[in-house]
């Protein structure tokens, strides 16, 4: 049993959670900000980033991806501003056309590109591909020792977990300008913090994140781990440091419950397959956040307190 868990569900697992706190700890400072819906738009941009940077290198590796979501991000803000300017359309509007419109090209080209050699087509880009994760030369528990069987770990194990491993680094090294601008903008630019310039890079923080995450886990993981755990855990603490330890516990709950529902539940049920276990994550993700909603401490909490920032 521990061998065939090892082999199959283990790499999984690791990389549901490791995705899931890599999203969720940017994304609540994105919530405080009022700035949740960047975590949205940065999985619709990365799609035909991702899509393009394979066409032109026909490889799925990681610096192509990176560099053809950048090249998509800057696209899609030349194409709001573009809207604004010439239909005088409001900004979120603006934005909510353009990214949905990116999304839907990559869709498309997806759609017309062969990809019958790697894993990247519509199911894998909306989905992800968990389930084929698995570590075929793991012979149990002992194989985390062995340096041949490691060296056969699934290439997106790694990737996720130094992703992971820089977001909290950054987030440790950065904590006290994170705190100060987030509560207060004026107050930080007034210490001398680059406001502008760490807001920018809490983007292209979580943008490096959902790249990392996304050849994996697909864009429906990522954008609910960008809201819906920080979202339930500002609902169970005034403290920022609470929070945030609570977004990763949610966020590690989501993953391993939402990857054992996908098994498991449907057979519980009498049903004869298993479902998605990217979508199962998902949900259950927004399960926490409803559980929230109606029982957590803070749920009659209207608006964010700069007094909170302590």
């Amino acid at each position: 049993m521990g061998a065939e868990f090892v082999q199959f569900s283990l790499t999984p697992i690791l990389i549901g959670v490791f995705s899931a706190i890599a999203c969720a700890l940017p994304g609540n400072f994105l919530i405080l900000r009022r700035q949740a819906l960047i975590g949205d738009a940065i999985s619709h941009v990365v799609l035909p980033g991702i899509v393009v940077a394979f066409l032109v290198t026909g490889v799925v590796a990681a610096i192509p991806m990176l560099l053809g979501a950048a090249g998509a991000a800057i696209v899609a803000v030349i194409l709001i501003e573009a809207v604004k300017r010439l239909g005088n359309i409001e900004p979120g509007a603006a934005m909510g056309v353009v990214f949905t419109a990116m999304f839907a090209a990559g869709v498309l080209i997806l759609e017309q590109t062969d990809t019958s050699k790697v894993h990247l087509d519509v199911e894998h880009a909306l989905m992800g591909n968990l389930e084929s994760l698995i570590w075929f030369r793991a012979e149990g528990w002992h194989s985390l020792l062995d340096p041949a069987a490691l060296a056969t770990l699934p290439d997106e194990l790694p990737r996720i977990a130094v992703v992971c491993a820089i977001v909290v680094a950054l987030t440790l090294i950065f904590w006290r300008w994170l705190k100060i601008a987030t509560f207060d903008e004026g107050f930080a630019q007034a210490l001398g913090i680059p406001a502008t310039a760490l807001g920018f890079g809490l983007v292209v923080t979580a943008a490096v994140a959902a790249v990392a995450a996304f050849d994996a886990v697909g864009s429906i993981i990522v954008i609910a781990m960008f809201i819906c755990p920080p979202a339930a855990a500002r609902l169970m603490t005034n403290r920022l440091e609470h929070q945030i330890w609570w977004s990763a516990v949610f966020a590690t709950l989501s993953a391993v419950l939402g990857y054992v529902f996908a098994g498991y539940g449907p057979l519980w049920f009498g049903a004869q397959n298993a479902v998605s276990a990217a979508g199962m994550i998902a949900s259950v993700s927004g399960v926490i956040l409803g559980l929230a909603c109606l029982f957590a401490p803070h749920r009659n909490r209207v608006g964010v307190g700069k007094e909170e920032a302590a």
